[in-house]
């Protein structure tokens, strides 16, 4: 028997294709001038490394299957303290392992592009897609005091320009960023507009190069002595204040006038927007605030937005995790109210109404409206 294999379609600039959110990310960070990849797989993520298992040799660039996820992430490290564009990607335990790295390359102020496609938890959970892994990606995730930027695209589209923008975030500051995705977006279809971007290089003047008449660099994050290493967190420090004053993102869709606004990101987003569109049936007025950047997290223009309202709705595909950052953004203004689901079940938009004209109900100081029988 013979078995003829069929081309993948040519992915040519500016073409409107259809792609799954893993491949669609995994060829734009390729076309961001990504050096190498280094993974293991697991699912829901497993597509990208698929995908550039057969791109990036198609490239002359290195692909490793490392032997496991503390293979892959040690092995970037070294690739990219020696000046590489260097890509990760992995799901929720996965990434749980990686942290102690990721705190070295931090520490070290080693640049990466990280891709959390999240599953549900805790422990290997199960493999539906979730948002449970906010606290990790955006309160440091590894050891020491460090944050590194995380940017959350809501569509397949937003995440393949986003790779682009997290390469050139990464050698700007030299830090490692995080994509934070979720199983929906990453196994989902789309169609997408190809645009690709290859962001500048800038000069690597600190990379392991090899010392050809030039003196020697070292790249490390061991500061054996107390009063240095502080200074070396200062530096960090100063560094990501800078971050949080230039870096911030957020969206936001029918704000003016709304008296009620959900904040969501990623999947989460893309369902709000469909109750929000039910809620006009109701005579609600509800508009959306989407961070794009989780961290540095859009603080005080959510903080402006809520002011204007009688009340927040937070929905996450968790047990309420970025509500957390919401309330503190807010500093207790305006009431703040939450709607998850967890391992791996995902809000309906039947929900998210219903929340919301709780919500309403709260805030306009009348009986809210009878509660859902609890979930088993």
């Amino acid at each position: 028997m013979t078995i003829t294999t069929i081309p993948p379609t040519p992915l040519h600039h500016g073409h409107r294709v259809l792609m799954k959110g893993n491949e669609a990310m995994a060829e734009a960070a390729i076309r961001a001038g990504c050096d190498a990849y280094f993974g293991y797989p697991i699912t829901p993520q497993a597509e990208l490394l698929e995908w550039m298992a057969r791109r990036m040799p198609e490239e002359s660039r290195p692909f490793v299957q490392a032997e496991s996820e503390l293979g892959a992430i040690t092995m970037a490290l070294g690739a990219a303290a020696t000046g590489a564009r260097v890509l990760v990607s992995s799901s929720s335990p996965g990434i749980s392992l990686m942290a102690e790295a990721m705190s070295y390359m931090a520490g070290a102020e080693i640049p990466m592009v990280l891709v959390n496609v999240m599953r549900g938890g805790p422990g290997l959970g199960g493999i539906g897609p979730s948002q449970a892994d906010y606290f990790q990606a955006t309160k440091g995730h590894g050891h020491g005091d460090y944050r590194v930027p995380v940017l959350a695209p809501s569509s397949i589209g937003e995440a393949m320009a986003l790779m682009a923008d997290a390469f050139e975030l990464a050698e700007k500051y030299r830090t490692p960023v995080f994509i934070l995705a979720d199983g929906t977006l990453g196994q989902a279809m789309e169609p997408v507009e190809l645009h690709f971007r290859e962001p500048p290089r800038l000069a690597a003047d600190w990379a392991l190069t090899g010392a050809d008449g030039r003196p020697p660099r070292v790249v490390k994050s061991m500061h054996l002595e107390p009063e240095d290493l502080e200074v070396h967190n200062r530096h960090l420090q100063a560094k990501f204040a800078e971050i949080t004053a230039r870096e911030v993102r957020w969206a936001g869709e029918n704000l003016d006038g709304a008296e009620l606004v959900i904040v969501a990101y990623g999947t989460a987003a893309r369902v709000a927007r469909t109750a929000i569109a039910r809620a006009r049936d109701d005579a609600l007025r509800v508009g959306l605030f989407r961070p794009i950047t989780l961290w540095p997290f859009p603080s005080a223009a959510l903080a402006e937005v809520a002011a204007r309202a009688r009340g927040v709705l937070v929905v996450e595909l968790s047990a309420g995790q970025m509500v957390e950052d919401v309330r503190l953004a807010i500093e207790g203004r305006t009431p703040v109210a939450f709607e998850g689901r967890t391992g791996g079940m995902v809000p309906t938009p039947g929900e998210v109404l219903d929340a919301l004209r709780r919500l309403r109900g709260t805030t306009a100081g009348d009986a809210a409206e009878p509660t859902k029988e609890a979930r088993p």
